[in-house]
């Protein structure tokens, strides 16, 4: 059976241009509220981004957004997230010293408990997986650790909140997309027994989330409101796969979403362990328990079953005591690690009995 063909471009922007925004009076296109444009096969999405006092009065520019893409030829799914605009923070203020220059804090940005933080409906434990620099593995982490609780029989999600980077899809093998309820919520995908949300459903393959900060949190937002579980079908365990830092979307998230815990991922190394440490001052602040540290490319299994420590040796252990929280794991180096990411089949689901399967599972039961 062939695929539909995708929606003209110029089509869906002339179409969306029909449709009035109620503040400027011009099409929606030519008042920039047209965001994200997803054209793929008989589908056509976008994110409609307004100011939160704005919301109620947008609901029927959405509705009519949607009708007039679904007018247009060769959309068969016509889908638009109404979103709001959080206001966006001054900026950070310099002040001089007779030796050097520092950044004035931001009284915005001081951080303490968040009270208005709360779970998703019917969301037992949310657990956020953090680093404080990339390529340390936290996704992998997060996509073989939620993987790990569906195996051991426990209702899993997986929140892929990096906006920027997102590799959950990948990583799961999923090619489905997401739908919307009767509420226009978002309403996740399942494979391996998770239930998965990430913006890399929404956004082209390869194409770059070119957004601003605002953007970017207003689609965290969305997300985050997604139907992760029901009063018939709650969820135990709810996995937030973080990006590396301490920006705007680990703010938003703690500020939103009331979290039981942060596990911080580093690899043995110095300078991983050194920004490790950020991520889990910035949690301590708001008042998150540090779950746990893992260790990941703890080292590399040479012929003859000699472990070769390529990034050091002792780190994560170390960080962990000096942070006062267990070591939850040491992941090794592992070519089937590598393919099973590569390939969407998530080692802990497809390989348990293998070296780094066996330590997501330990890992697993430890946090249920």
């Amino acid at each position: 059976m062939s695929e539909p063909p995708v929606p003209d471009r110029a089509a869906v922007l002339e179409a969306l241009d029909g449709v009035k925004d109620p503040r400027s009076g011009q099409g929606l296109r030519q008042a920039g509220l047209v965001r994200g444009l997803v054209l793929r096969p008989g589908r056509a999405a976008f994110m409609l981004e307004v100011p939160p006092e704005d919301v109620e009065r947008y609901r029927p520019v959405r509705e009519a957004a949607e009708r007039a893409l679904q007018a247009v030829a060769n959309v068969a799914t016509a889908q638009v997230v109404l979103t709001a605009e959080a206001p966006s923070a001054p900026a950070p203020r310099y002040q001089a010293t007779p030796s050097r220059a520092r950044v004035a804090e931001d009284p915005q940005a001081k951080l303490g408990a968040m009270p208005e933080a709360v779970k998703p409906d019917h969301v037992r434990k949310v657990i956020a997986v953090a680093s404080g620099k990339g390529g340390v593995g936290k996704s992998t982490v997060s996509v073989n650790l939620a993987v790990a609780f569906a195996k051991l029989g426990l209702r899993a999600g997986l929140l892929d909140a990096d906006i920027y980077g997102p590799s959950a899809p990948v990583m799961m093998g999923i090619t489905d997309e997401p739908t919307f309820d009767s509420e226009k919520r978002l309403v996740p995908v399942e494979a391996w027994g998770v239930k998965v949300m990430s913006i890399g459903f929404i956004v082209e393959e390869g194409n770059a989330a070119i957004w601003r900060g605002p953007m970017a949190t207003s689609a965290l937002r969305t997300m985050m409101a997604s139907v992760w579980a029901t009063e018939r079908e709650p969820m135990d365990v709810l996995i937030v796969d973080l990006p590396p830092g301490t920006g705007d979307i680990q703010l938003t998230l703690v500020q939103r979403m009331k979290l039981d815990g942060a596990i911080i991922v580093t690899t043995p190394q110095e300078i991983a362990l050194v920004d490790a440490r950020r991520a889990a001052t910035m949690f301590r602040k708001v008042g998150t328990p540090i779950l746990g540290v893992v260790e990941n490319m703890a080292w590399y299994e040479a012929p003859g079953g000699v472990r070769v420590p390529i990034f050091g040796e002792g780190g994560g252990a170390k960080e962990a005591e000096r942070l006062g929280a267990p070591l939850l794991a040491q992941i090794p180096i592992e070519v089937g690690l590598r393919e099973a990411c590569d390939t969407g089949r998530p080692i802990a689901a497809t390989q348990p009995d293998s070296a780094a399967g066996q330590a997501f599972l330990q890992m697993a039961k430890g946090l249920a």
